[in-house]
């Protein structure tokens, strides 16, 4: 009886602990220039790739059949995908978000390492508070990134965009490719005091 009170009064941060995508590792039929499913664009002239087979890009998806490749471009443009939250992220909580990233060395001419950012927000494509921002990804092989972060408020919506490499003052072509998104999970504030 003791163990189903726990239960019962534990279930809901339990289940709360944990807020999943939709479609987290871009699950579609290969194509170019194609949104992933349950993915919005958010930057004028996103085109995502759903990969592998275009492009001159053969890397094996690290999760499921498929993966999401974006980029930059030389005029300044970059591609970026969101979608809302299954649940909104607390104000002032610290959560955890890990992902697969690589990049291609042949991308039919982006062929550059960026970086990967990603945004918060409360509205479709806003970006009222940057999440993560790593180095130029430049790795081929699949690696398992991690972002700790405490919100600065409430978060309905995440985007998440290839954007040039930090102290780079030009803009170029290049790419990232993104698989196996993880769940947002709390974490302990501790770790990033």
């Amino acid at each position: 009886m003791r163990l189903f009170i726990y239960i019962i009064i534990f279930l809901p941060t339990l289940l709360s602990a944990q807020i999943q995508l939709k479609n987290p590792s871009f699950e579609n039929e290969p194509q170019d220039a194609t949104m992933p499913s349950e993915w919005k664009g958010c930057e004028f002239g996103t085109t995502p790739d759903i990969l592998p087979g275009f492009w001159g890009v053969y890397n094996e998806p690290y999760d499921g059949e498929s993966y999401v490749g974006l980029i930059t471009r030389k005029d300044g443009t970059f591609e970026s995908i969101g979608q809302e939250l299954s649940q909104p992220l607390d104000k002032k909580e610290c959560y955890s978000l890990g992902m697969y990233l690589a990049h291609s060395k042949a991308y039919s001419g982006y062929d550059i390492p960026v970086r990967l950012r990603i945004w918060g927000g409360t509205k479709r494509c806003d970006k009222k508070q940057l999440i993560a921002d790593t180095d130029a990804i430049e790795n081929v092989e699949w690696e398992y990134y991690q972002f700790d972060f405490v919100t600065k408020k409430k978060i309905s919506f995440i985007t998440i965009e290839a954007y040039y490499a930090p102290g780079v003052y030009f803009p170029y072509q290049g790419n990232v490719l993104l698989d196996g998104i993880t769940a947002f999970k709390t974490c302990q504030r501790a770790f990033l005091d």
